[in-house]
C-alpha cells in the first residue's frame, strides 16, 4: 500500500524549527502579531456589529456619540484598529489628545471628548507595558472606540457648533455645512495629519479668531481675581479726582482702554481718561460722552467671569453661520442694531437700523436680495392689526383714513374694498378678523419709501421708514420684525451701482412720482441676519452688547447640557 507524499513548504518548515528552537520568542512574537491583526479586530468587529443597530451605544460608561458613523468607518478598514498598531499607541493618537486638551481655547470642553476614559486608558497600557503584562484585547477596542469617536464629535463641532440653534430658537434657521466626516479622518489617518484635519474645520472667518484671542485675554484677566467693583457715588467726569477716579483708572488699564501710565496721577480723571472712557463706551455700545454715569459704571462692574462666558457663547455663533459669506453681502448684527455692506473684504456702507422689540424678534437667517420696491403698499399682518393697530382704530374713527389704510374684505387676490365706517372695529376679535389692510404709499407708511427684499419664510425684510428720530436711539429694537434702515437711499444706489439706468437723481424723481415700481437687482447680494453680544470689530477691540433677545442664557443652558450626538 502506497502512503500518500507528505509535501512541507519552506516557511512551515522553518516555522517547526523555530518552534522547537525557540519556542519562548516564536510564542511571544507570534502573539503580538496575532493579537494587533486578529484579537483586536475580532474584538472591535464584535462590539460594534453587536451595537451598530442600537440607539444608543457606550464605552466605559460614556455614551458613543458616532453610532451612526463609526459602524461605516471601522467596516471600511476591515475593523482593523485605527489608532494603534502591533500592541503600540500611534502618534496620531497622542495628536489628537493634544487637540482635546486645546479645545477649550475654542470655547468648547475638552471633557466633552472623553478626554478623561482617554488619558487613563492610555495610562494604564503604559504602565502595563512598561512591566512586560499583556494588555487586555477589550482596552485596545475602548481606547480605539473612545478615540473615534472624540475625534468625530469634534470635528462635528468644530464644523457646525456644539448646539443647534434650531432646538433652541424658533426664529434661527441654519444651513449645516456637509463634510464626510469618516472620510476627514481616514485621509487624516493616512497622512498623520490630525492636527491640521480638526483646524481646517474651524471657521475661517477673521472675527472667530479675533474673538479667540480676547478669549484667552480675557481668561487671563480672570485668573488674576483682581476685580473690585468701581465705586461712584456721583457721575465721574474731567477733572474729578479721587479714590473712586483710581479705581476706574484701573479697571481702564486692565481692559485695555487705558495705556499704563505710571507717572500720572493715579487719582486723577484727565484726559487720556476721558479718551479712554469715551473708548469704553464705544466698545459696549453707550452714549458717548466720555461721563461715568449709572449705565457707564454698571457695564465697568460686569463681573469678568461673565464676560468670559459672553465670548464663549458667540464663538458658538460662530461655528453656525456659512463657511463662505460671500465676496459682496449685507450682514446686520441685530444685537448691535447695525448694517454693513462688505465687498472684498472692505465695508463699502454702514448705518443704523432698528430691528424688532424683544417680543417680535427680528429672526437669524441668509437669504438672496433680489428686488426692492420704491414707494411700496404696505400689506398690514393681522397680528399687528390685533395688536397695534385696532386700539387706534377704537379710539379714533378717523385714523384709517389719516393714515393712508384701506380695507379690503379678505385676503384673497381682487378681493373688494369696503367702508371701514361699515365694520364694527368695537366687536373685533383675534379669531373672527379676516379684513386685509393695505397702506397706501405715502409719508405715513410704515415702509418708508423704499423696501428691499430677500424672501424668506419669515416674511422679513428691510426698508425704509417715517419714523426718523428713532435712529437716535442708542438702543433701536422698536419693529415689528423687519429691519429699518438709517440710510435706504445710500443702500438702494450702491445696490443698483451696476445698472447705468439709475442715479441719485433718477431714484430721487421716482420716489417723488409716488408711483409703486418694481427693480430687479442685476446683481442679487447675500443678507446675513446674525446675533452677536461680542465681538472682534476690524481694528482689533472687543466689543460687547446688551442681550436684547434673552438668547444668550438659552444658548448657555443648552451648552451646558449633554452633549448630544453627531
Amino acid at each position: 500500500m502506497l502512503k500518500p507524499k507528505i509535501y512541507i513548504s519552506l516557511n512551515c518548515l522553518l516555522t517547526i524549527i523555530l518552534l522547537n528552537v525557540f519556542p519562548i520568542l516564536f510564542q511571544n512574537e507570534c502573539l503580538a502579531g496575532v493579537t494587533a491583526s486578529h484579537i483586536i479586530r475580532d474584538h472591535l468587529k464584535k462590539r460594534i456589529e453587536l451595537n451598530k443597530n442600537q440607539k444608543k451605544f457606550s464605552c466605559r460608561g460614556e455614551l458613543i456619540c458616532g453610532v451612526s458613523l463609526i459602524p461605516q468607518f471601522y467596516q471600511q478598514r476591515g475593523f482593523s484598529p485605527a489608532w494603534t498598531e502591533k500592541e503600540g499607541i500611534l502618534p496620531q493618537a497622542r495628536s489628537l489628545v493634544a487637540e482635546i486638551n486645546r479645545a477649550n481655547h475654542e470655547g468648547l470642553r475638552p471633557d466633552d471628548y472623553h478626554r478623561a476614559n482617554i488619558v487613563s486608558l492610555v495610562k494604564m497600557i503604559e504602565k502595563k507595558q512598561a512591566v512586560g503584562e499583556t494588555v487586555d484585547a477589550e482596552i485596545w477596542v475602548d481606547l480605539d472606540l473612545l478615540l473615534t469617536d472624540a475625534f468625530m464629535l469634534y470635528s462635528s463641532h468644530l464644523l457646525a457648533g456644539r448646539v443647534n440653534p434650531e432646538t433652541i430658537h424658533s426664529d434661527w434657521m441654519v444651513v449645516n455645512p456637509t463634510a464626510d466626516l469618516t472620510d476627514i479622518l481616514r485621509s487624516a489617518l493616512n497622512s498623520n495629519q490630525i492636527t491640521k484635519a480638526l483646524r481646517d474645520l474651524q471657521p475661517l472667518h477673521s472675527g472667530y479668531f479675533g474673538l479667540k484671542q480676547f478669549l484667552a485675554q480675557y481668561r487671563n484677566i480672570a485668573k488674576k481675581d483682581d476685580w473690585p467693583p468701581v465705586s461712584s457715588g456721583t457721575n465721574l467726569r474731567k477733572g474729578d479726582t479721587g479714590i473712586s477716579v483710581q479705581g476706574l483708572r484701573e479697571r481702564l488699564v486692565i481692559l485695555g482702554d487705558l495705556k499704563d501710565a505710571q507717572k500720572d496721577p493715579v487719582d486723577f480723571f484727565d484726559e487720556a481718561t476721558e479718551q479712554a472712557v469715551l473708548m469704553f463706551q464705544k466698545r459696549h455700545g453707550l452714549k458717548s460722552d466720555g461721563i461715568v454715569g449709572t449705565r457707564t459704571l454698571e457695564m465697568l462692574n460686569i463681573p469678568i467671569q461673565q464676560r468670559v462666558r459672553q465670548i464663549e457663547l458667540n464663538l458658538e455663533r460662530w461655528r453656525w453661520i456659512p463657511r463662505n459669506l460671500g465676496n459682496r453681502y449685507i450682514l446686520v448684527n441685530i444685537a448691535d442694531f447695525k448694517l454693513w455692506v462688505i465687498e472684498n473684504l472692505h465695508r463699502m456702507l454702514e448705518m443704523r437700523v432698528v430691528v424688532g422689540r424683544p417680543y417680535r424678534r427680528t429672526p437669524v437667517f441668509s437669504a438672496k436680495m433680489t428686488y426692492m420696491v420704491i414707494n411700496p403698499y404696505w400689506n398690514v399682518p393681522t397680528s399687528l392689526v390685533y395688536r397695534d393697530l385696532l386700539p387706534k382704530i377704537q379710539k379714533n374713527d378717523n385714523y384709517l383714513a389719516q393714515q393712508g389704510i384701506k380695507v379690503f374684505k379678505d385676503w384673497s387676490k381682487g378681493a373688494p374694498e369696503i367702508d371701514p365706517k361699515t365694520v364694527d372695529w368695537k366687536k373685533i376679535e383675534h379669531q373672527n378678523f379676516s379684513y386685509k389692510l393695505r397702506q397706501d404709499p405715502g409719508p405715513h407708511n410704515a415702509l418708508g419709501r423704499i423696501k428691499f427684499i430677500f424672501p424668506n419664510k419669515f416674511a422679513v425684510y428691510l426698508h425704509d421708514t417715517p419714523e426718523r428720530s428713532l435712529f437716535k436711539e442708542t438702543h433701536r429694537n422698536f419693529s415689528s420684525g423687519c429691519i429699518r434702515t438709517e440710510k435706504p437711499v445710500d443702500l438702494a444706489l450702491y445696490l443698483l451701482g451696476d445698472d447705468h439706468q439709475w442715479s441719485r437723481e433718477k431714484l430721487s424723481a421716482a420716489i417723488k412720482a409716488g408711483e409703486t415700481k418694481v427693480i430687479e437687482l442685476q446683481k442679487p447680494i447675500t443678507v446675513h441676519l446674525q446675533y452677536w453680544t461680542a465681538w472682534a470689530d476690524e481694528n482689533g477691540r472687543l466689543n460687547f452688547r446688551n442681550d436684547i433677545y434673552d438668547r444668550d442664557r438659552r444658548l448657555d443652558q443648552a451648552l451646558k447640557e449633554r452633549m448630544p450626538g453627531v
